[in-house]
């Protein structure tokens, strides 16, 4: 039976006290890896290391940083390494406020920057001298069904996430070749606390329920239902290990074949 097994690895995974993050936390330490979570609030992380303690026999440890203020960013890394050198980064983040391109103002644009694209960017420059070293790594970057087709009233989101898929391309051409794959996922709807705060506002602007919300998300999905954030976990666990070192330079959709497009 084949098995994935990431025993002896060292996993890093920002925004991950909750939602796709700690989905993917717990995935890659159930499958052995040793992980550091990094999120804002100490609290929520204390909850999140407590968590996958309790189903994985691994290292867990945590950073309390903001990744859009820059000595917050700085110290994160010098942290990580103070921990070790990752083999694993997986890179993923909130989205940055909705509205159409019109009603950003340039502020919106450096901040949707900060958020999205320039701590990627940071990160994986620091933490790839480590992977050389050791002729492995694996780097998976979190973006959104959006840079295949755009969503209306998310104007930011739809133009700086497509940023992350050149990154994507333009390291798996540069890394290859020293032992490191580079691969970015796009999800579609997933079932976090902040699309289940969206059905509520949904429902209550709309007279429902919750559930009846959550059906009217769910309702495009030709699966009919919303994707689990360890769903995305089991795709960046396979792509972690050994099974996925032919995959590089991919941009995989989870979303249960909500795309229409044929690339």
């Amino acid at each position: 039976m084949i098995k994935i097994d990431l025993s002896g690895r060292l996993a890093f995974t920002t925004a991950s006290s909750k939602g796709i993050g700690f989905g993917v936390a717990k995935v890659l330490a159930i499958a052995g890896a040793d992980v550091i979570l990094l999120s804002r609030n100490k609290d929520n992380l204390e909850k999140a290391k407590e968590k996958i303690k309790e189903v994985a026999n691994v290292n867990v440890s945590y950073i309390v940083a903001d990744l859009t203020k820059r000595e917050d960013l700085a110290r994160a890394v010098r942290e990580v390494k103070d921990i070790g050198d990752p083999d694993i980064f997986f890179y993923s983040t909130g989205g940055p406020k909705p509205g159409y391109f019109m009603e950003m103002t340039m502020e919106d644009w450096e901040n949707a920057v900060d958020l999205l694209l320039y701590p990627a960017v940071y990160m994986t420059k620091e933490l790839v001298p480590g992977m050389e070293r050791k002729k492995f790594g694996r780097i998976i970057y979190l973006t959104s069904v959006a840079i295949k087709e755009p969503i209306p009233n998310i104007a930011l989101s739809n133009v700086v996430r497509i940023s992350l898929a050149g990154l994507v391309r333009t390291l798996a051409k540069e890394l290859g070749p020293k032992g490191i794959t580079v691969n970015g996922i796009m999800p579609g709807i997933i079932e976090t606390d902040r699309v289940i705060q969206l059905a509520k506002d949904k429902a209550e602007r709309e007279g429902k329920t919750l559930e009846e919300a959550l059906k009217d998300y769910a309702s495009p999905i030709p699966l009919g239902r919303l994707g689990k954030p360890e769903e995305i976990g089991y795709l960046v666990a396979f792509l972690a290990s050994d099974l996925g070192s032919y995959i590089n330079g991919a941009m995989i959709p989870v979303d249960g074949g909500r795309l229409n497009s044929v690339f």
